[in-house]
């Protein structure tokens, strides 16, 4: 293909429908003309005018982009190229007008070949089959292409400018604040891990949107920052304002404790399990079906405490097996045969939580979880950096490998407040990680380092073989 692009008149007016202002592709040492005006708009009552031979770019203007060499020797592709960038407004305004130029172009182009379908005279058809010889020279086909690709370009080279420009205005402003300085990665023996977090966050801050989320945009400062006040691997930097503390560290006032009273009223209980899956159906059959007997027992057991105050406890029961993210594969098998258990454990579960007067809340879907509990957007390896919104997690091991997943660092530290319901239980070999491992004991499930009584199951704790519905374990458990 030549180096310039080749012009085609407008049948109709006179006007040139391209100007001269792209040749070649900019990824393969292209020359960038440094006319950027607008295209010429047609008139249809103006004259047809003598015909301007397009002018071939130099490549040696003083406008905001400049490409060295000319067409006749163009740079090989293995040289390199050289922008040159006078100021952050003039190229964003240079770039956006190029880009609002090939759209200009690639419509103008199409609204020409819709002309076939409106003619109707015979200088009408002339004009179309002069536009058809022309358009047959300029292999439309493969322009499009190359416009699209040269588009593209200079959308990636306008990003690329505006990422020089801010780095280059943050590097300023540390140095008109006097941070610069401030920012070496500290050698402090109570936070030995810091440098080696550091040198994690310049290689992978991208890997993850939390982290621009909480300000780190690719500068020592912003990790230190980070570090410090999100995580809690870097000192506090002393030129930061100390008059509000890591979010790690923030206290938060406690709300006032409410007194849990007993309900006998599972309606609201219906309307937050949900609808649109077989499960659910079930588990919402069961606790219809069994109303009558749970209101018995609420009432026996009001009378029996005698108005004793009890707190009322903000829960998330998270049931993990039933997303979506997990694969779900027992509610297609409802109706078929297909195991039962679980959803009678889950539909009794939410039901004594509700009946005891607790604050529920229910998750069927990660997105409902990270909604829940606050997760920064991205793909979890941020922390939280409020408190927990719960006193109390109730989920499964599906739920736990998801919060692993989503609330990063926050697991470890929010972890004494999750019961696992695990129907028949873990032995402590399998619980104990780094037991486990040295022992060779795989597992699925395991490696968790809980509390032993932070897993529900359906038998008693002591040393009778009695086993109780875990219903009761959770009556006992949440009372006293």
């Amino acid at each position: 293909m030549p180096c310039d692009v080749q012009t085609v008149q407008d049948i109709r007016g006179g006007n040139w429908l391209l100007q001269p202002v792209l040749s070649n592709d900019l990824s393969g040492g292209a020359v960038l003309s440094q006319e950027t005006r607008g295209l010429p708009i047609h008139h249809p009552h103006r004259s047809r005018g003598p015909k301007k031979p397009p002018q071939r770019a130099t490549g040696h203007g003083n406008g905001p982009l400049a490409y060295s060499d000319s067409c006749q020797n163009p740079p090989s592709k293995t040289s390199s190229q050289t922008v040159q960038v006078l100021g952050g407004v003039e190229s964003r305004g240079v770039l956006r007008k190029i880009s609002d130029m090939l759209e200009v172009i690639l419509k103008r182009m199409d609204s020409l070949s819709k002309l076939d379908n409106s003619s109707s005279n015979t200088a009408d058809a002339r004009r179309l089959d002069e536009l058809s010889s022309a358009i047959n020279r300029f292999q439309p086909a493969g322009l499009v292409e190359r416009i699209q690709a040269i588009a593209q370009n200079v959308s990636n080279m306008a990003n690329r400018v505006e990422q020089i420009l801010q780095n280059s205005m943050l590097q300023g402003r540390a140095v008109r604040d006097g941070t610069s300085s401030q920012c070496e990665v500290p050698r402090d023996p109570r936070f030995p891990e810091c440098p080696g977090k550091v040198d994690w966050m310049r290689a992978r801050w991208t890997s993850d949107p939390c982290y621009a989320f909480y300000g780190v945009d690719g500068s020592d400062c912003s990790f230190l920052v980070y570090l410090s006040e999100v995580e809690w691997f870097c000192p506090p930097l002393a030129w930061r304002n100390q008059s509000s503390p890591p979010t790690q560290y923030v206290l938060q006032p406690k709300a006032p404790k409410r007194q849990a009273a007993f309900r006998t009223d599972l309606s609201v209980l219906l309307d937050q399990v949900g609808a649109g899956k077989e499960s659910l159906s079930f588990m919402k059959r069961r606790i219809r079906r069994l109303a009558q007997q749970w209101a018995m027992a609420a009432n026996r057991l009001d009378a029996t405490l005698e108005q004793r105050w009890r707190d009322q406890k903000k829960i998330l029961v998270h049931v993990g097996f039933l997303t979506e993210e997990s694969g779900d594969v027992f509610s297609p098998k409802v109706l078929k045969g297909g195991p039962l258990g679980e959803m009678v454990q889950w539909a009794d579960i939410l039901t004594a939580l509700h009946v005891l007067g607790h604050n529920l809340k229910i998750s069927m879907s990660v997105k409902e979880l990270q909604g829940f509990l606050g997760v920064p957007p991205g793909r979890g390896s941020c922390p939280l950096t409020g408190p927990l919104p719960f006193d109390l997690i109730y989920t499964d091991y599906h739920g736990m490998q998801q919060m692993k997943q989503h609330m990063g660092l926050s697991l470890k530290k929010h972890k004494c407040h999750i019961r696992v319901i695990d129907t028949f239980g873990t032995e402590p070999a399998y619980n104990h990680e780094e037991y486990a491992t040295l022992h060779g004991y795989r597992t699925n499930w395991g490696y968790w380092n809980l509390n032993a009584r932070q897993y529900m199951t359906m038998f008693r704790k002591d040393q009778t073989a009695h086993s109780v519905s875990i219903v009761m374990v959770l009556f006992c458990y949440l009372l006293y």
